[in-house]
């Protein structure tokens, strides 16, 4: 296991965001940007796939332990921190909804087609034209004895 997927799975497992993973960072002054953590998470065979190093990986560790349990000087309690984080998923996954144009309120009655279709035969002295399959006799099966 390397530390990529350590990275994969506490990112999973803390529902953490890659604005919050930098948040994070940031806490122990280590600065990333949100395209270099998306270079982390993907897979290995990825052309823009880059190998997370230990120092990466530490510091995240180190500002992890800030971000739930906080300073000696300012104390935090991690489950309540973890629950705010949920809930803040939670509003932005409404908000997002929300926002989205949904596609089944279109109503079907103000369809109009874009021609108008004229019909066949506009008067009843025109009569339709016979189609060649329509003047062919087939023989099909026994042939009628002629009398004799």
């Amino acid at each position: 296991m390397n530390n990529n997927e350590i990275f994969k799975k506490l990112r999973v497992a803390l529902q953490l965001r890659d604005d919050q993973i930098v948040s994070i960072l940031e806490l122990v002054n280590f600065r990333i940007s949100k395209g270099e953590i998306g270079n982390l998470f993907r897979q290995e065979d990825h052309p823009k796939y880059v190998e997370c190093g230990d120092q990466i990986l530490r510091n995240f560790l180190n500002g992890l332990v800030i971000h739930l349990r906080g300073t000696k000087e300012n104390p935090k309690n991690a489950k309540e921190v973890l629950q705010s984080n949920s809930k803040q998923i939670l509003a932005k996954e409404k908000e997002e909804k929300a926002t989205k144009p949904f596609t089944k309120d279109i109503k079907k009655n103000n369809f109009k087609p874009k021609t108008t279709v004229k019909p066949k035969f506009t008067s009843k002295k025109e009569t339709p034209k016979v189609t060649v399959v329509e003047k062919v006799n087939y023989k099909n099966g026994k042939k009628k004895q002629e009398d004799k």
